[in-house]
């Protein structure tokens, strides 16, 4: 019974976040219902509660800067032309209500590379593509090719969200697991690739059985097709996604790609985060001024020349940092807290004992690590919360109940990361309830009302959700990840269970 009331705090978080609330009131409501069920369960002080939410905000400090950087950065990229570069490169190579689903899904994980964001990419993309397929195939709806591509968008968003360097939850999993962005990069970048060519091969394959057109589109008079309702919508949401779709109608130079190919380049060689980051920022700058995108100098308020341009420049970014420090990162920091209270409080021992008593070896109990973030991810309905509050469990699951060298332990240590990054961002494209599902929905109707969208639309074709989600956790049971450059766990007897070691000391 005192475990189940620990858990009514997780339930009063879920319920809020289902019931509409913005995370930012639920997770301080949640936190301050832990407050009360840790005194009234364990007798622990305000005091102890304050110091062990501190304690976990403190653990993603370094992560929260680096996301008001990724959002500086986002922002640069989608005002610059680096992203309109990337989306007209696609649509150059010609597109159809048959191939419109598989386009989107690759342009919406390279700009989501690019930009670190599945919601600013899905919200750019989204009045392309789905207006893009509607020209294509005036059937759209009747057909399925509409919700073919709007799923293909969707898990194509979450693409960099799940591996991308600035992706805020690809750090925060990062942090809380206590590895390198990078690390988590190389080590799961083939598999990410895989899940992104087999989904690719998912959509060609459903888009011929369900014999969908053939005829072709440009991004010529992409505005033109966009009702002024959505761009209304888009310029007081996401001002960036309409510069962005302006800049694929006029055209962008080529060499606009360069800073992304340049972010990426940075990633794979390891060069610190912060370095990647600041590359992008200035080269986009750089490039831009080439390209007529961006300025260096303009007209001060007296009428002489000024430094105008580079000082717009330099505020946008720093609209970047208010964006994400005036939302995302006080979200997060509430969030971390309720997730420090829980764990002070041991809310979620209960099931770190029961992953523990059935794991019969590592695998296993690796294996269990991503159902608990599935449930976890499904239970608090947004993917931040699922990484902040189920990350640390699951890391001390690891660390005391297994025993390995460090480098192995580390190894471990990447696995759980890209657990709780993605069980969270593409599970939660397969939970109807999710916040996710519910912002693109919200999306998806303002830009493209000829249909109602509801949450299981985005379910119905997700392929690439599907795929990343199952794969991962077969991968990790079977011990089939061997086959996948450099993301094999390490094998026993390198790493074993301390029970099993215990035992046979025993025996």
């Amino acid at each position: 019974m005192k475990a189940i009331i620990k858990f009514i705090p997780v339930i009063v978080l879920a319920g809020l976040m289902i019931s509409g609330q913005d995370a930012l009131v639920a997770a301080p409501v949640a936190a301050i219902a832990a407050v009360v069920i840790a005194r009234l369960t364990d007798g622990i002080k305000f005091q102890q509660c304050v110091t062990a939410a501190t304690k976990s905000v403190s653990n993603i400090t370094v992560a929260l800067f680096i996301l008001m950087f990724a959002y500086a950065m986002a922002s640069a990229f989608m005002s610059t032309g680096v992203g309109a570069s990337v989306v007209n490169l696609a649509l150059s190579l010609g597109v159809t209500a048959k191939t419109t689903a598989v386009i989107g899904l690759c342009v919406t994980a390279i700009l989501s590379v690019a930009t670190g964001t599945s919601w600013g990419t899905f919200a750019a993309c989204a009045p392309i593509f789905l207006w893009l397929v509607n020209i294509v195939d005036p059937n759209c709806v009747e057909t399925g090719s509409l919700l073919l591509t709007t799923c293909a968008i969707a898990g194509g968003a979450c693409f960099g969200d799940n591996i991308g360097l600035i992706s805020d939850t690809t750090i925060v999993s990062s942090g809380i697991q206590g590895v390198q962005v990078v690390d988590r990069i190389r080590t799961q970048g083939v598999w990410s690739g895989a899940c992104l060519v087999l989904a690719a091969v998912a959509f060609i394959v459903a888009g011929t059985i369900m014999g969908l057109p053939s005829e072709t589109a440009s991004a010529a008079g992409v505005m033109d097709r966009i009702p002024q309702s959505a761009i209304d919508y888009l310029l007081e949401e996401r001002p960036a996604a309409v510069d962005l779709l302006t800049q694929v109608q006029n055209g962008v130079p080529l060499y606009m790609i360069i800073p992304l190919i340049i972010v990426i380049a940075l990633a794979i060689m390891g060069v610190n985060t912060f370095a990647c980051i600041g590359s992008g920022i200035v080269s986009a700058y750089i490039f831009g001024l080439f390209a007529g995108t961006t300025t260096f100098f303009g007209a001060g308020e007296d009428g002489t020349q000024h430094f105008a341009g580079l000082q717009d420049y330099v505020d946008m970014c720093m609209d970047g940092f208010a964006d994400a420090g005036s939302w995302v990162v006080v979200m997060m920091m509430w969030v971390a807290a309720f997730g420090g209270i829980m764990g002070e409080m041991k809310a979620f021992e209960p099931l770190a004992k029961l992953i523990v008593m059935i794991s019969r070896n590592v695998r296993q109990l690796m294996f269990c690590n991503g159902l608990l973030c599935v449930a976890g991810n499904a239970i608090l309905s947004d993917e931040m919360a699922q990484i902040v509050t189920v990350g640390p469990i699951i890391k001390g699951i690891t660390e005391e109940n297994v025993e390995g060298s460090e480098e192995d332990m580390y190894k471990l240590a990447l696995r759980n990361a890209t657990f709780g990054d993605a069980m969270g961002v593409f599970g939660s494209q397969l939970i109807p309830w999710h916040v996710y599902l519910g912002f693109y929905v919200g999306i998806a109707a303002n830009v493209f009302p000829l249909y109602e969208f509801a949450n299981t639309d985005f379910i119905k074709f997700n392929f690439m959700a599907m795929i990343a989600v199952a794969s991962l956790l077969l991968l990790t049971l079977t011990g089939a990840d061997k086959f996948i450059p450099l993301f094999k766990m390490p094998r026993e007897p390198q790493v074993q269970l301390k029970k099993k070691a215990e035992s046979r000391e025993a025996a």
